[in-house]
């Protein structure tokens, strides 16, 4: 039987009043900045997965506990933020900082992971999932991510890692880059010597072609 069979499957489909429209990437790369513009833009609801109430806790769960717990507790939020996206959608479009790429990149990277072995511990739960209309994975230079983390006002240990521990920041590109290219929704964007404002421009005009 399923796992997902009775009281554990999201309820019965309704219909969308807009896209899903998701924003990876790195820490850093200007997502947050960008998913308030973008909903503005599109007057969509927004929200960061894993939601912000998880977040007190995150803490706590990366630096204490093992890679199973640790990738549950991220797992529950995504589980619960798809939730979330079911609700919004039913009334227009949402922006996400952030979805089920992140889990992948991230936790493979962190505890040093071959990313099908986490494909794996979390594809029972794939049904149970919002599926995104598009995925912006957004990329950038050394140089850029610097200059940006630099101006970062909410700079964590999670950042300082990532910029600190060897062959973090470079397993965190490969990652992400692998999932974008096995992503049917995706669509890669270098993000060096663009506004956000500039960014939601193009991101804007995507859509729009996406839907004439």
């Amino acid at each position: 039987m399923s796992p997902l069979a009775g009281a554990y499957t999201p309820g019965a489909p309704t219909p969308r009043k807009g896209p899903l429209v998701i924003l990876e990437g790195i820490s850093g790369i200007g997502k947050s900045t960008l998913a308030r513009v973008l909903a503005r833009r599109l007057h969509a609801a927004t929200l960061h997965t894993v939601p912000d109430f998880y977040m007190p806790w995150a803490p706590v769960m990366n630096a204490n506990t093992r890679a199973l717990p640790q990738c549950a507790f991220y797992l529950s939020g995504v589980l619960h933020a798809s939730d979330i996206i079911r609700a919004h959608l039913a009334r227009g479009p949402v922006v996400s900082d952030r979805y089920i790429s992140s889990v992948l990149a991230y936790h493979s990277a962190v505890h040093e992971l071959d990313m099908a072995q986490v494909a794996e511990l979390l594809a029972p739960f794939r049904p149970y999932l919002v599926n995104p209309d598009h995925t912006f994975y957004l990329r950038c230079t050394d140089a850029t991510l610097r200059a940006r983390m630099a101006s970062k006002t909410d700079y964590n240990r999670d950042d300082d890692d990532m910029m600190t521990v060897p062959g973090r920041l470079d397993r965190l590109r490969v990652n992400f880059d692998t999932v974008a290219a096995n992503d049917p929704t995706a669509v890669i964007f270098d993000t060096d010597d663009h506004t956000p404002g500039e960014l939601a421009d193009i991101i804007t005009a995507h859509l729009t072609e996406m839907s004439a």
